[in-house]
This record gives C-alpha cells, structure tokens and sequence, in this order.
C-alpha cells in the first residue's frame, strides 16, 4: 500500500489532471445519475473546503511573502522590485490586448453555458455549508498590513507565528487540497460529459494553450527587446544565452530549482556576478510575467467562454492586485494560481467551479509559464546591471 501511495504521489500533477479530464469525459457519457450524483456531492463539498481554505491561504501565504521582502532594504532591492513588478504588470496588459483581439474569433458564443451546472437529475444528494472566517478582500487588506507592520517595526514575535502558518497553509494545499483536486477535476467533467456540455471546453481548452504558449514566446521577444535597448547589446543572443535555463525550467516547472542555471546564464550575458547574485534569487520570487499572462489569458478565455463581459477596468484593477498576491505562491506545483484563487474570487466573481477550470488550464501551461518567469529574470538582470553602473558612474 506505501509503495503505491509513493508512486502514486511520484506522478506530475500535470498527469494526475490530465488522466482524470480524460476519465471523467468517458465514464460521464456512459455513468448511471447515480454515480454522476455522487461526484457530484463530492465537488460540493469539496468546493465548500476551497472557499473555507482560500482567506486562509491568502493571510498564511501573503502575509510572511510580504514581510520577508520588506525586510530586505537597499536601493537595488527597491529598484529591482519596482521593475519586477512593472514586467508582471506589464505581461498582463500584453495578455488582456492579446486574448481581447484573438480570443473571440476562436470561443463559440454557443459555449457560455458548457461550464455551468449540469442537468437539475445531476443535482449533488446533500451540501455542506463551511461559510469561511472572513471575506476574502479582508483577508488580502489584513495581509498587506500585518506583512508591511512586520517588516517596518521587526516584530519577530508575529513573523515566526505567520512563518509556522505559512507551513500549516502550505502543507494543507500540498496534502489535501493537491491530491483532491484531481478527484475533483473528474468529478465537473463526468458532469460536463453527462449533460452534454464536454466537446466544446474540450476543443476550447487546447486552442486557449496553444494560443497562450505562442504569447509566451513574443513576451519574451519583447522583453529581451526592452533589455537590448537598454543595455545596448543584441537582444537575439541575449536571448539564446539564456535558452538553458528556459528548458531547465521546462523540466523542473520551478523557478527556484532553475536558479543555478538561470545564474550561470545571466553571468554568461555579461552581469556582474555581484549583481546576478543579488537579482535572480530574488526574481525567482517576485517575478512572475509567465504567471501572470498564463493567469489573466486563461480567465478572460473562461469569462468570454460564458458570455461574461471583459472590462478593462475590471481586468486592470485584477492585474495590479495579482501581481503583489503571486509573490506568495508557494514553492508546490500550481502555487501561483493557488495564491490567486482569492483575486479571482473577488474581483472576477469566479465560483470553484471557474477557480478549478483555471487550475486546469494553469497547470497544464505550468512548465512553460514557470520558463518564460526564469529566462524574463535575465532581462532583468541587465537591465538592473546597467542602472546600477550608471549610478556607480554618476557618483
């Protein structure tokens, strides 16, 4: 039983999701209502844990996420973290006037109601209410204050107590939220496919990735571009210097265990080593362009796939939102969408089926989401390379 619960936990997340899209799609069309019923139960509570668990993950994870980097003063972490943060914002943006514009012309209008409940003979046989400790915007103020209070007094006393949380929240997203959320993926496929609403999220869903992997790639072309002009250098061999790290990251699908490479690579560009050294750590942490249009792509895909209006307002206000909630993603596969799922709440109205739609679709582009994060490091590097020789010049 061990040997097959330790190979069962050996299989990329990315499998399990995927072996279960493809389950639920082929017991559904063929399933009794009672079966479809009883996932059906199932997804409700287990939608009823999420909502319950999502205030949570934003005060455990954001709150030490925010106090850490507060701590870390100095003009190069200011200006690092202000560019890191603009390239992230900046990608969202790029995302928004790019789904905006190619989107529309590959979603059915047709498809708005395939991810809405099925069929009233699939109605779950009972609910659990598990009404959450708080709303998740108050979760998301109480974090910037306590994170930003902990960082400017030194209270170590409440770092360590929301350091011990964060572990809590952490090890509950890896151990139970994680290894049911595969179940759960089944079970809104099985439901999709028993009422007919399947082929059509099915066609929709690989369009949206395809689309999504070539933005990656342009975004990195653009931003390699920005670095080129300022640093004065070619853009295209910068570019391909870093390519190991890109396909490190393919492999791994963690920023953090691509560090090493992207470092090498960085220093192989021309950065000092001082200053890569400084950057790409910390990077690998506050920079999140590859999330960020992955994320925003991908909701604004679903928002069109149910005829939901996309406001660019309502989109902007996300974005910047987004942005600061990442840099508590948490380092278990799918953290930055586990950290968003507060965001996507509130200020898109996402119900948990839409939040586990977006799992879905983020963690099948995680690997190359997580490579367009790293390899943008580098970009960055540069150009915080050339700003800091140009003060050290000037002064």
């Amino acid at each position: 039983m061990k040997r097959i619960k330790a190979k069962y936990q050996s299989v990329p997340l990315l499998a399990k999701i995927l072996v279960a899209i493809v389950l639920g799609v082929c017991i559904g069309m063929v399933a009794p209502d009672t079966l479809v019923r009883v996932m059906n139960t199932f997804c409700s509570v287990f939608s009823q844990l999420l909502g319950f668990l999502i205030p949570l993950i934003i005060i455990g994870l954001v709150t030490p996420a925010i106090a850490r980097v507060g701590q870390r003063a100095g003009r190069m972490l200011a200006i690092t973290a202000l560019l890191a943060y603009s390239f992230t914002v900046v990608s969202g943006l790029f995302a928004y006037g790019f789904s905006i514009s190619i989107f529309p012309a590959l979603i059915d209008a047709t498809m708005q109601h395939a991810l809405q409940a099925g069929d009233a003979a699939f109605d779950p046989y009972f609910t659990i209410k598990i009404p959450p400790l708080m709303e998740v915007m108050s979760a998301l103020v109480a974090s910037f204050m306590l994170g930003l209070g902990i960082a400017s007094f030194g209270a170590n006393y409440l770092y360590n107590m929301f350091d011990e949380l964060e572990k809590i929240v952490t090890k509950t997203i890896s151990k139970v939220i994680i290894p049911l959320l595969p179940l759960y993926i089944f079970g809104l496929f099985m439901d999709m496919a028993a009422s007919g609403n399947v082929a059509p999220v099915l066609k929709s869903f690989a369009m949206i990735i395809v689309v999504i992997f070539s933005m990656t790639l342009v975004l990195l072309l653009v931003q390699y571009g920005i670095a080129g002009l300022l640093t004065k250098r070619n853009p295209g061999k910068m570019l391909l210097t870093m390519l190991p790290a890109y396909f490190t990251a393919l492999g791994t699908s963690s920023s953090s265990a691509t560090i090493p490479v992207t470092l090498k690579q960085v220093e192989a560009n021309g950065v000092r080593s001082e200053i890569a050294r400084f950057v790409v750590p910390l990077c690998a942490t506050i920079h999140l362009s590859g999330s960020m249009l992955k994320i925003t792509s991908c909701a604004i895909a679903l928002m069109m796939m149910q005829g939901l209006t996309v406001d660019f307002l309502q989109i902007f206000g996300f974005i910047l939102m987004l942005g600061i909630t990442m840099v508590a993603a948490p380092g278990v596969p799918g953290g930055a969408i586990m950290a968003a799922l507060g965001v996507l709440e509130t200020l898109l109205g996402f119900d948990p089926a839409q939040q586990a739609m977006m799992i879905t679709l983020y963690v099948a582009m995680d690997s190359f989401g997580t490579a367009c994060n790293v390899t943008g490091d580098g970009a960055i590097a540069a150009i915080i390379d050339r700003i800091m020789a140009s003060k050290k010049h000037v002064m």
